[in-house]
């Protein structure tokens, strides 16, 4: 069977390019050798997102957005094609790897999601990882959340009030299929800049920000989260491969095209099947993404 490896690390203007487009160089030369080696998608997306929440220069794990206290609340959820099961944790703080977290809900829980302090609870019981909260906050985070905290508004990662700032939508993702023919999907998110109230966008929702089965396809996507949850976004591409006998290339942009025509959504999506084919679309003026497979790396910026 055909390897195919993807990720994405927020949609929008991105005005330091270069920098991004060498993370996502390494992430995918890594996760390629996993995928060549043998490694099933579940671990290599899992990978994937972890070096990506490690890097600060995305809105996810280190370098999360911060809420309205300036604090981080990090969520993230990832899915297995080959039988369906899946783990999420929302609102969490402290875990260094909030993805690798959800797999241990999926792995060594009864249940699918976990919230705020009992996702922590469980994180601490099961030995995950913690980092104290400066690990997570850079001055680029503190410097964003501040212009907004003054200006009272709530904002995306790509919404700053400051003109002439980036404009990117923060989440990162990855979505694969191995050499067995099994593919799995993964999406990690600091959320939106000053949140209050306990919000949750699509990222750790099944179904929404990601879904994966090997019937038909794997997604992870990257936008204004309420859209993708009203639309319920990551299971409509998966429906138009289904019902419709549509391609993995053009479920994606029929997706992109319904949430923007029907809604106004504004976003992007990456997506493989289990025969290693791809598919990309977003409505957004870019999407940082690139792929993988046995004859290389792209990255797609």
């Amino acid at each position: 069977m055909p390897f195919q490896l993807m990720v994405h690390g927020g949609a929008g203007l991105v005005l330091q390019k270069q920098d991004y487009h060498d993370s996502i160089a390494s992430v995918l030369a890594s996760g390629r050798t996993r995928l060549m080696a043998g490694e099933s998608a579940l671990s290599v997306v899992e990978h994937c997102v972890r070096l990506l929440e490690d890097d600060p220069i995305f809105n996810a794990g280190r370098g999360s957005v911060l809420n309205c206290h300036g604090a981080v609340e990090m969520d993230a959820a990832l899915m297995n094609g080959s039988d369906l099961t899946a783990g999420a944790v929302a609102g969490v703080s402290g875990v260094r790897n909030p993805i690798s977290l959800a797999r241990l809900v999926m792995q060594r829980s009864e249940h699918v999601m976990l919230i705020g302090e009992g996702a922590v609870e469980f994180a601490r019981l099961e030995g995950a990882q913690f980092e104290d909260e400066e690990f997570f906050i850079t001055e680029r985070r503190r410097a964003q959340w501040q212009r907004a905290h003054e200006a009272a508004i709530t904002t995306l990662d790509h919404d700053d009030p400051t003109p002439s700032v980036e404009k990117k939508f923060g989440t990162v993702g990855a979505v694969a299929c191995d050499l067995d023919g099994n593919v799995a999907a993964a999406t990690s998110t600091g959320g939106i800049t000053n949140k209050k109230f306990g919000r949750v966008g699509d990222s750790p929702i099944i179904g929404a920000g990601v879904f994966a089965d090997n019937q038909t396809c794997a997604v992870s996507t990257t936008g204004h989260g309420e859209g993708f949850i009203r639309t319920v976004f990551a299971r409509r591409v998966a429906e138009y491969m289904e019902y419709r006998n549509f391609s993995v290339a053009e479920a994606t942009a029929e997706a992109i095209k319904y949430l923007s025509e029907r809604i106004g959504g504004v976003g992007g999506v990456i997506a493989v099947d289990s025969k290693g084919n791809w598919g990309r679309s977003f409505s957004a003026e870019a999407m940082i993404h690139g792929r993988a497979d046995d004859s290389g790396v792209w990255v797609l910026t």
